[in-house]
C-alpha cells in the first residue's frame, strides 16, 4: 500500500526522503513525490513509475539548511497513476500526504467546490489540504485549523501536512492507518513503518488511533480527544526485514490480517447507501451483452467460479468460467454478445493475457479485474476495475483472492441494477452484507490461537478433502490450494454432494475433511454429506456457526446472516489453517518451493 516519509531537521532532506521511500518499495506503488519547505521556500517534485524517475527529476536539487519535508509512494485507488494524482497534494500554500481512505471525501469535495475550490486530482486526499486552508481562514492558529480539519475526516488515515503559514512545523494525525515518529537528537522523522528510519532515528513512538499533533525542531506535541498527552519513546529495531513485516512472522500472515482493512478500500466509493457504483466503467460496456465469460488461473480462477453463482443468481446473465491455460487451445466459440472478463493479481499472467488477446481478436468487449494498474492485462482491456489490495508479497495469494471476490460480488449487483433483475429490497440486503464483510475478516487472537493448537493434528495422514456447496465449493478449492501450496500436503476441493460419487472410497481415520458448513446455505444437505464421511471414520474439522456433534475439531464462526459474509469469514479460517500447518512443518511460508508469484510463462 501507499508509503509515507517525513523529516524535520538540518540534514539533506531530498536523500532522506528518497532513501526512505525506497525502503517502502515492498509495499507497492505506481508514483511518488516529495515536498520540502526551507525558510519560506517550498519545492515539490512528482513522478510516475519507479523511484528512479523521481531521483532523475531531483538530481539537481539539494536542501541543506533547516527545513521540513514530506514524501509519499502511491498505490492507485482513486484515479489513475498520474503526476496530478500523485502525492503530495497542493492547496494554495500547503502540502499533504495521506495513506488510507477518506470515506466522506465526496461530501467534503462538493462542499469545497461550492466554495470555489478547484480540484486538480481525482483523489480523496486532496480534500484534506483544501479543507485545512478553508479552516485556516477563520482559525486563530494553524494548529486549530489542523484540528478542525481532522475532526471532519471520516475513515482511515495517516497524514502529514506542511504549510507556508508555519514553515518550521510538520502537522500529523493517525486514525486506522499506521504511522510512527522517530527521534535522533533534534531531528524528527515520520514514516508508515520502521524501515525508512532504521539507521537514522535511534528511538521511536508508534502513534495510536486518534492521536495527532505537531513537530518543531527538537519538540513534538501529542494530543488525543482528551487534550495534550505525554508519550514514551522506545528503542528502534535494527532489523529491516522484520520491520517490513510489521512484527508478523511472514508476509502471508501479515496479508491475512490486512484483509479486513483492504476490503474497506476495495468497497470505498463503490458501495453506496442504496446502489453500487463503478466510476471507472462506462455504462455502455454492457450494452448488447447476453453472456459473460471469465478467464483466469489458480486463485483467480476460484474467485471467478464463485462469481458465476452470483452473476446468474443476481444479474440473471449466463456466466461461463474458463481456465486460461486450457481456453487458449480449445478453439472456443466466441460471440460479440459476450463480455470477456479476465482476472489476475499481477496483470502479467501469461496464459490469461493470451486468452484476452484471443477474445479481442474475435471482437469481444473486455474487462479486467486486477490489482496492478498499467499492467499488461489492464492496458490490453477495454475497461478495468482495480481491486486495491496493495502489493502481495506472499506467493500464496490471500488478500488478492478476497478483494477479487468482493469486486465480482459488487459487479454482479451493478449489472443487476442495470438489467433491473435485483429489487431495491434485495440490493439493500446485499449492501448491508457487504458493509459487514470487513468485520468478518478480522482475525482475533482467540481464533488464531485455536488454529495454532489444532494444527498439530493435521501433519500426517494421506490427504485432505475441503468440501462445500454452492459458493462454498470454490472456497473449498481455494482452501485446498492454499494448503498444498505452502504445506506440500495433498489436498483437494470437492463439491460436498460429489463425495459419494467416488472420493468417499478414500475415507478413513487418516483422511482429513475440512467441512465448510454455512448456516445460510444448504446446511442440512452438507451436514448429511459430512455425516457420511464421519461414518467411514474420516477425521472431521467442521467450520460453521452451528455446533456439529460428529466433528473431531470445530471452529465456530460468528456470522450467519448472509452467505457471502460466511464465505469471507470461513476463507480466513482456511488461510490461517494452511499457514499454521505449514509453520509446524518448518516450511518457508512466503516462498514455497517450485512456485513464483507471477506466472509470466506458459
Amino acid at each position: 500500500m501507499c508509503g509515507i516519509v517525513g523529516y524535520l531537521g538540518k540534514n539533506e532532506k531530498k536523500e532522506i526522503l528518497l532513501d526512505g521511500l525506497q525502503e517502502l518499495e515492498y509495499r507497492g506503488y505506481d508514483s511518488a513525490g516529495i515536498a520540502v519547505i526551507e525558510g519560506e521556500k517550498l519545492n515539490q517534485f512528482k513522478a510516475i513509475g519507479k523511484l528512479e524517475n523521481l531521483r532523475e527529476k531531483t538530481k539537481n536539487y539539494h536542501s541543506e539548511d533547516f527545513g521540513i519535508s514530506i514524501g509519499h509512494t502511491r498505490w492507485a485507488t482513486h484515479g489513475k497513476p498520474t503526476e496530478l494524482n500523485a502525492h503530495p497534494h497542493l492547496g494554495a500554500y500547503s502540502y499533504v500526504v495521506h495513506n488510507g481512505i477518506i470515506e466522506n471525501y465526496q461530501t467534503l469535495k462538493e462542499e469545497l467546490q461550492a466554495d470555489g475550490v478547484n480540484f486538480l486530482s481525482q483523489t480523496d486526499t486532496e480534500t484534506i489540504v483544501h479543507l485545512f486552508e478553508k479552516e485556516h481562514k477563520t482559525a486563530t492558529s494553524v494548529f486549530e485549523a489542523f484540528e478542525k480539519t481532522i475532526e471532519r475526516l471520516e475513515g482511515a488515515y495517516a497524514t502529514l501536512l506542511i504549510t507556508e503559514a508555519d514553515p518550521d512545523t510538520i502537522y500529523f494525525a493517525k486514525h486506522g492507518s499506521p504511522m510512527l515518529v522517530g527521534f535522533n537528537g533534534d531531528d524528527v522523522y515520520f514514516a508508515s513503518s520502521d524501515t525508512p528510519i532504521i539507521g537514522k532515528a535511534t528511538e521511536v513512538y508508534y502513534l495510536e488511533d486518534g492521536e495527532y499533533g505537531y513537530a518543531k525542531e527538537g519538540e513534538l506535541k501529542l494530543f488525543d480527544a482528551n487534550g495534550e498527552k505525554s508519550f514514551t519513546k522506545q528503542a528502534l529495531t535494527a532489523d529491516k526485514v522484520l520491520a517490513q513485516k510489521d512484527g508478523y512472522r511472514f508476509f502471508m500472515e501479515k496479508e491475512i490480517y490486512e484483509q479486513s482493512r483492504v476490503m474497506g478500500e476495495t468497497m470505498m466509493g463503490r458501495v453506496l447507501d442504496e446502489s453500487i457504483a463503478f466510476d471507472e466503467l462506462d455504462e455502455t460496456l454492457f450494452d448488447g451483452i447476453k453472456a459473460i465469460k471469465i478467464c483466469a488461473c489458480g486463485t483467480s480462477y476460484h474467485s471467478a467460479l464463485t462469481s458465476a453463482y452470483l452473476f446468474e443468481r443476481i444479474a440473471k446473465v449466463r456466466c461461463d468460467i474458463e481456465i486460461a491455460s486450457e481456453f487458449r487451445y480449445k478453439e472456443p466459440l466466441l460471440t460479440d454478445d459476450t463480455l470477456f472478463i479476465t482476472i489476475s493479481q499481477s496483470g502479467e499472467t501469461a496464459d490469461t493475457l493470451e486468452a484476452l488477446k484471443m477474445a479481442k481478436r474475435a471482437g469481444l468487449k473486455s474487462l479486467s479485474i486486477c490489482n496492478v494498474d498499467n499492467s499488461s492485462i489492464v492496458r490490453e482491456s477495454d475497461a478495468a476495475i482495480l481491486t486495491r489490495a496493495g502489493i502481495e508479497k506472499g506467493v500464496a495469494s490471500t488478500k488478492a483472492f478476497a478483494t477479487q471476490s468482493m469486486v465480482l460480488w459488487m459487479l454482479a449487483l451493478y449489472l443487476g441494477q442495470q438489467r433491473n433483475t435485483v429489487s431495491k429490497e434485495v440490493l439493500k440486503t446485499e449492501i448491508s452484507a457487504m458493509l459487514h464483510t470487513p468485520k468478518a475478516l478480522i482475525v482475533t487472537d482467540e481464533l488464531h490461537e485455536k488454529l495454532h493448537r489444532l494444527s498439530k493434528r493435521y501433519l500426517h495422514g494421506h490427504g485432505f478433502f475441503f468440501i462445500g456447496r454452492d459458493i462454498f465449493f470454490p472456497l473449498a478449492l481455494e482452501g485446498a490450494l492454499k494448503l498444498k501450496e505452502i504445506s506440500y500436503l495433498h489436498a483437494e476441493g470437492y463439491p460436498a454432494g460429489e463425495m459419494k460419487h467416488g472420493p468417499i472410497a478414500l475415507a478413513d481415520s487418516e483422511l482429513f475433511t475440512i467441512a465448510l458448513m454455512p448456516k445460510t446455505m444448504h446446511y442440512d444437505k452438507i451436514k448429511s454429506n459430512v455425516e457420511e464421511l464421519s461414518a467411514r471414520d474420516a477425521t472431521i474439522l467442521a467450520i460453521s456457526p452451528e455446533p456439529f456433534d460428529l466433528a473431531d475439531d470445530f471452529i465456530q464462526t460468528k456470522y450467519s446472516s448472509h452467505p457471502m459474509v460466511e464465505f469471507f469469514e470461513m476463507m480466513v479460517v482456511t488461510q490461517l489453517l494452511a499457514l499454521e500447518i505449514s509453520v509446524r512443518l518448518g516450511n518457508d511460508v512466503d516462498m514455497p518451493r517450485n512456485l513464483a508469484k507471477s506466472v509470466t510463462v506458459e
